[in-house]
């Protein structure tokens, strides 16, 4: 009769064992990512009563707690505001690690970035993951991330050149582009129309200066306002029928007036003034003298509108009546990418592709240039080019992939989490502050990838919460309870039982 006592004895103890095994649950119910444990009991080693070993006439010694087990079930999603709190939507644990190089597991994943650039827990100890460009895990810093600039090597206009302006008349555009050192540059687009039909001149420049190449100086149109062709103009030498000399060189830019092939002819009268001999190629082509002296500059203009486009330089003499000759050639293309060149940037930096900028014009991504009857107007604009940037926020995809936004908005990757999994999780460690260490029991960490290896996948904006049931937390307290006054009714009992047993010799 007195083991009854000791068995009561330890189903009081299993059952205090219990209720603190349901308290912590309890009081843990709003910790993120908390697992809750439960107990499980076990019978003590029988004795028998007729002393042999069939098995017959055993009474049991009582109960004892023989496992508090950590349930890793999912806990439910919290939605919050940082795309840096992360929860697991699967198995797996997040990999953490101390100043001293120790690794811990968790699913509690508030995360955030210390003064340091680094990606760190509650406790500042550090997220493990994979950095860019490397297999080796490792801490994810964001101190250094930062975007390289990209020189503008490809830019497209969209556009509409109105089919109705008069010659001479001038259109003009442009966009910001940006050389090898991020700096940004003006690039410009005069656009003038000839007297051709549906033909417009057109030069580039940055920041106000000439290229110092161009393969194609003008755009022509067709009777329904699409781009047809682009040409290309050279001026040959100048040559006169007298003893005098003349160097003609076009305006900056000015390629595109020349229209067609053909020549200008310039005569020389009787009063030292110099007219258009020959109409026949540029009927509207006129002269302007220079502002010294008729026999030094002349300035031409080949269409009568929109200023001059050939300067003529003379020299040695001139006779009355002699003539000048100006030879124009004029290639015409399909459409064609455009390629202009620039050099002599600042600081060594370099734009396009070796100094070399193409307008795109024929590829699949190229804006529209159209020469309808309607208000010229810039449509669209674009080039490839960007400046340095500075990281502004971070997105974490659901394979774990960390993603920069920088000011410049471009995006990069600046690392990639690893989760871990063990052959055997009910062996981990509880090491508080909502983490795990391994043990022998457990295994050793098997890392990989979220989504991958059975591993869930990473869920940003959210925090997992307690996986504590309190419905069910509450009917096993009840039990508990029961159990606990039960054993205690049997040690009370048994007190009566032995007082009568006290009472007999009386």
């Amino acid at each position: 009769m007195g083991s009854a006592l000791w068995i009561a004895i330890s189903g009081l103890n299993a059952s205090s064992k219990q209720m603190d095994v349901i308290g912590n649950n309890i009081a843990n119910a709003n910790t993120m990512g908390f697992k809750a444990g439960k107990a499980y009991f076990a019978n003590v080693l029988s004795q028998s009563l007729s002393g042999g070993a069939s098995g017959v006439m055993q009474i049991g010694q009582g109960v004892t707690v023989a496992d508090v087990a950590t349930q890793f079930s999912q806990g439910s999603l919290e939605s919050t505001s940082s795309a840096l709190d992360l929860a697991i939507d699967g198995g797996g644990f997040f990999i953490v690690e101390d100043d001293e190089g120790s690794q811990y597991y968790t699913r509690a994943g508030a995360f955030h970035i210390d003064g340091d650039g680094y990606l760190v827990d509650v406790n500042t100890y550090r997220v493990q993951g994979y950095p860019p460009g490397t297999p080796t895990l490792g801490d994810i810093n964001t101190r250094n991330a930062q975007s390289a600039p990209v020189p503008s090597t490809n830019f497209s206009i969209g556009l509409n050149l109105d089919a109705r302006t008069a010659t001479g008349g001038t259109y003009n555009s442009s966009q910001t582009v940006f050389d090898s050192l991020g700096a940004a540059h003006t690039l410009a687009v005069t656009y003038m129309k000839t007297e051709g039909d549906g033909q417009w001149g057109m030069y580039v420049t940055l920041d106000g200066n000439a290229p110092d190449a161009q393969n194609y100086s003008g755009l022509s149109f067709d009777g329904m306002g699409n781009l047809e062709k682009v040409y290309s103009s050279t001026m040959g030498t100048a040559s006169g029928s007298g003893s005098g000399t003349a160097t003609a060189q076009l305006v900056a830019g000015r390629n595109g007036q020349i229209y067609q092939t053909g020549s200008l002819v310039l005569q020389r009268d009787n009063v030292n003034a110099w007219t258009v001999h020959s109409t026949s190629d540029y009927a509207n082509a006129s002269i302007r003298c220079g502002t010294t002296n008729v026999d030094d500059t002349l300035l031409i203009d080949l269409d009568g509108f929109g200023g001059p486009d050939i300067t003529v330089t003379l020299g040695g003499t001139w006779a009355d009546y002699d003539l000048l000759t100006i030879p124009f050639t004029y290639t015409e293309a399909d459409p064609a990418d455009i390629n202009v060149s620039f050099s002599n940037l600042a600081n060594n930096a370099v734009i396009g592709n070796g100094g070399t900028l193409t307008w795109d014009l024929k590829s699949a991504r190229a804006e529209s240039i159209t020469g309808y009857a309607s208000t010229s107007t810039v449509k669209a604009l674009s080039n490839d080019g960007y400046p340095s940037g500075l990281l502004r926020s971070l997105a974490i995809e659901k394979d774990g992939t960390i993603t920069g936004f920088f000011t410049n908005g471009q995006t990069a990757p600046l690392g990639r989490l690893a989760l871990a999994d063990f052959p055997n999780p009910w062996g981990l460690k509880k090491m508080g502050s909502n983490l795990f260490s391994s043990t022998l029991t457990s295994g050793q960490a098997i890392v990989n990838t979220p989504g991958s290896g059975g591993l869930g996948e990473v869920k940003s904006n959210s925090l997992e919460m307690a996986n504590t049931d309190l419905g069910t937390e509450f009917i096993t307290m009840i039990t508990a309870q029961r159990a606990y006054q039960a054993n205690a009714k049997v040690i009370t009992t048994t007190d009566a039982m032995m007082a009568e047993l006290m009472n007999i010799k009386r």
